[in-house]
């Protein structure tokens, strides 16, 4: 997806700042409040921040429902209080246009926050499960634990979004939270390091603030769960770091997401809806659509529809649209400018390294191993590669990494549920780009190379949510037990067989 880690070091060696220190803490002599964490506890330097954050969910303080709703509704109010200082720092960084700002940043995450908010204690109850003969009188049911302490490292290219909704799910599940947002966007990660502290519990969150060196060091530390939003090459990195602790992971990954296309669709509708999706935030989406494949006729008829979608949104000179964002660093831009070599540019193409811009661009003649075909573009530039039919776009897709999402465009729905039932992705969308992202009852993650784990809504909760299967059993009636202690016997088999067995209920049959 991207390479939240691969930034310059900001800070001194081994000292990574951190906000949400409490002042209890502080008056302990555990953290100086509002100090640089340089704690030699263990030798590392965020060992002292990791154990005060432990402590503090060793004490239960995170588990009531009351205070889980609390932290959220502040949460809430960050959102609402500071919206316009999010479009403000989100237009800083990559110049992210208000209404995109406001759709993916806040108005996304105010769903998923309400959708915790409207479902907790439903969440939260312990879930009974069927029983067998033996454990008729018994309790048999699923408790919904915390982890304990956890990790959300975030990404840049929706640095709100992607750090928030996980923090979401993590203060619903009851854990301590420490959260790292990426420092290639500096005026987002400003916010969260100086004005997210003032909303939430100081005991049991923290943000750290921390370059590559740094971050290195703050894996060393046991944590209970870590998820990850970025690139798979980073995403190895984190999963190896994990493994010495044997912490469980969620890695939001990425990779190349097709769009078939076919011969049978609307094609001012497929235009509009495949534009936006991949120059929405200047292409830097990881659910963008990547590449078109289509047969030569749709993309004759394809191209001049997507040149009047470009300049609908846009106007001729995208350059001055204000709805129109920016790449948000120098080396990303140079990365997607060296992208432009790959096959003919149809549609766009100009550049201004001074303004980091890059025009909605349309490449076509695109070869498989063209370097744009050899990793995720994260730019405004589709590519188009033409197929003989949809059997022959079926099997380039499978011939390659699953990606992030597949879309299937067509007005046969025979068609887009031929693409759904013989490919693989994380995620599927027929007949439109980016909308499944807006739905917090589905999950969103990836597969394979793409990612593991995930998340939205009922799924985020569950990602911090150890489930716990528990039996609680009456202390009398040992007459029955008596079965299966020695000595053994075939009679004791048979009734104990009769007693825990699962049975079959019948013929499987397809509804």
């Amino acid at each position: 997806m991207q390479q939240p880690l691969q930034l310059p070091v900001q800070q001194p060696p081994g000292c990574g700042k951190s906000s949400l220190l409490s002042s209890s803490a502080s008056a302990a002599g555990a953290i100086p409040k509002g100090s640089v964490v340089c704690s030699t506890v263990s030798g590392n330097p965020y060992a002292g921040l990791v154990s005060h954050l432990r402590a503090a969910w060793l004490s239960g303080k995170t588990r009531p429902l009351e205070y889980r709703v609390a932290q959220l509704e502040a949460l809430g109010r960050f959102l609402e209080e500071k919206k316009q200082d999010i479009l403000e720092a989100t237009a800083l960084d990559m110049g992210k246009p208000p209404f995109e700002a406001e759709f993916s940043e806040v108005l996304l995450c105010k769903n998923e926050l309400n959708e915790a908010l409207n479902n907790l204690s439903w969440w939260m109850k312990d879930k009974h499960v069927d029983k067998n003969l033996a454990t008729q009188l018994d309790l048999a049911f699923i408790r919904k634990d915390p982890y304990g302490v956890v990790l959300i490292i975030g990404p840049w290219n929706y640095p709100i979004y992607l750090l928030l909704v996980p923090l979401i799910g993590a203060i619903a599940a009851g854990n301590c939270v420490i959260i790292k947002p990426s420092k290639l966007t500096k005026n987002s990660e400003k916010l969260m390091e100086e004005v997210l502290p003032k909303y939430l519990d100081k005991d049991c969150f923290a943000v750290v603030t921390a370059g590559v060196e740094e971050t290195t060091r703050l894996l060393e530390n046991k944590f209970d769960y870590i998820f990850f939003t970025g690139s798979p090459s980073v995403g190895r990195i984190i999963m190896t770091a994990a493994a010495k602790h044997l912490t469980p992971v969620t890695l939001e990954l990425g990779g190349k997401n097709p769009c078939y296309v076919s011969d049978t669709c609307d094609v001012q509708n497929v235009a509009r809806r495949v534009a936006w999706g991949r120059f929405f935030n200047a292409g830097q989406t990881c659910i963008a659509p990547d590449y078109v494949l289509c047969s030569v006729e749709m993309q004759e008829k394809l191209m001049p529809a997507l040149r009047e979608a470009i300049t609908e949104f846009y106007g001729s000179e995208p350059r001055n649209s204000p709805d129109f964002a920016r790449i948000v660093g120098d080396k990303q831009f140079k990365r997607v400018q060296a992208l432009l070599s790959s096959g003919r540019v149809a549609i766009g193409g100009q550049t201004d390294e001074k303004e980091r811009y890059i025009a909605p661009t349309v490449l076509v003649d695109v070869k498989p191993s063209d370097p744009a075909m050899q990793e995720e573009i994260f730019g405004p530039i589709l590519l188009i590669i033409t197929v003989a039919n949809m059997d022959e776009a079926i099997d380039f897709i499978n011939s390659r990494e699953r990606p992030l999402v597949v879309y299937a465009f067509s007005s046969d729905n025979k068609e887009v549920n031929q693409v759904l039932e013989r490919t693989s992705s994380g995620g599927f969308c027929g007949n439109d780009t980016l909308m499944h992202v807006t739905l917090t009852s589905l999950p969103f993650g990836g597969i394979g190379s793409s990612g593991l784990g995930m998340f939205h809504g009922q799924f985020t909760f569950d990602t911090f949510t150890h489930h716990r299967g528990c039996l609680q059993r009456g202390t009398g009636l040992e007459p029955i037990n008596t079965l299966r202690y020695p000595p053994y016997s075939t009679h004791k088999m048979g009734l104990v067989r009769t007693a825990t067995s699962v049975k079959r209920r019948g013929e499987c049959f397809l509804l």
